[in-house]
């Protein structure tokens, strides 16, 4: 048994800067670099692919909506074939940047609101598939198990990996609770109990109470949280100590 471990990086954009994104790099195996749709910019986009590469850290392609003022959590009515274009485009920005640090992008995990509506909608899922095969058919999909993401990737034969949270509450539907619910961001402690819980029993206590499957192949823990790198850090020695190897997913 094997888990990765990843966290969104390159989330600011101009002199604004948003986490610790040296330091996470330190810890995480696998780094979700925004493409400038949601944050980002062209020099962090550069900065921290150099990084992850310095430290051996694969890098994914963190695509959103284009929603610079709403950080890519609003819900926006963006037809499939432009979702379908953007996805290319912030594909092949990121990429650029990977290949002058000397690796590539190597998977894809859509951010906020864009992540919810292409688990929940075929057509937007297929889209962003559709962009990743033009773009390199050896791409990973990165997101929820069970859902139209993972549907699109299985149809298109594009491999696919669950992804769980350490940091964020789980509804009794197996989804992540919305940001304004009570509890929905978890304390340091409730995280690193939930991850293990992932890791190693494939399943989280709901907000609820109750418990849900969680199919994960990959751990995040967000760089916005509140102490986020100490965060990812008890949570990797703790699964090492539970003898769960952290390893990149690809």
């Amino acid at each position: 048994m094997t888990v990765d471990l990843n966290s969104d990086l390159g989330e600011g954009f101009g002199t604004y800067r948003m986490g610790d994104d040296a330091a996470m790099l330190d810890v995480v195996t696998s780094a979700n670099i925004a493409c400038g749709f949601h944050a980002g910019d062209p020099s962090i986009m550069r900065r921290t692919c150099a990084l992850a590469v310095e430290r051996g850290v694969r890098i994914g392609a963190h695509i959103g909506y284009r929603d610079l003022a709403g950080f890519g959590r609003r819900a926006i009515a963006v037809p499939p074939a432009e979702i379908r274009d953007e996805t290319l485009y912030q594909l092949g920005g990121l990429d650029a940047f990977a290949r002058a640090a000397g690796d590539r992008v190597r998977y894809v995990k859509p951010h906020g609101a864009l992540y919810h509506a292409a688990a929940a909608d075929p057509a937007l899922a297929s889209a962003i598939v559709a962009a990743m095969r033009e773009f390199d058919s050896a791409l990973a999909l990165l997101g929820p198990a069970g859902t139209e993401m993972e549907t699109a990737a299985n149809a298109a034969g594009t491999p696919f990996l669950g992804e769980g949270f350490a940091d964020r509450a789980y509804t009794a539907d197996g989804l992540l609770a919305p940001r304004g619910t009570p509890g929905a961001v978890l304390s340091p402690d409730n995280a690193l109990a939930q991850a293990l819980s992932i890791a190693r029993d494939g399943k989280v206590i709901t907000v609820d109470g109750g418990t849900v499957a969680i199919s994960a192949a990959s751990i995040c823990v967000h760089g916005d949280s509140p102490a986020a790198v100490e965060m990812a850090a008890r949570i990797r020695a703790a699964l090492a100590d539970a003898a769960i190897p952290v390893r990149p997913f690809t």
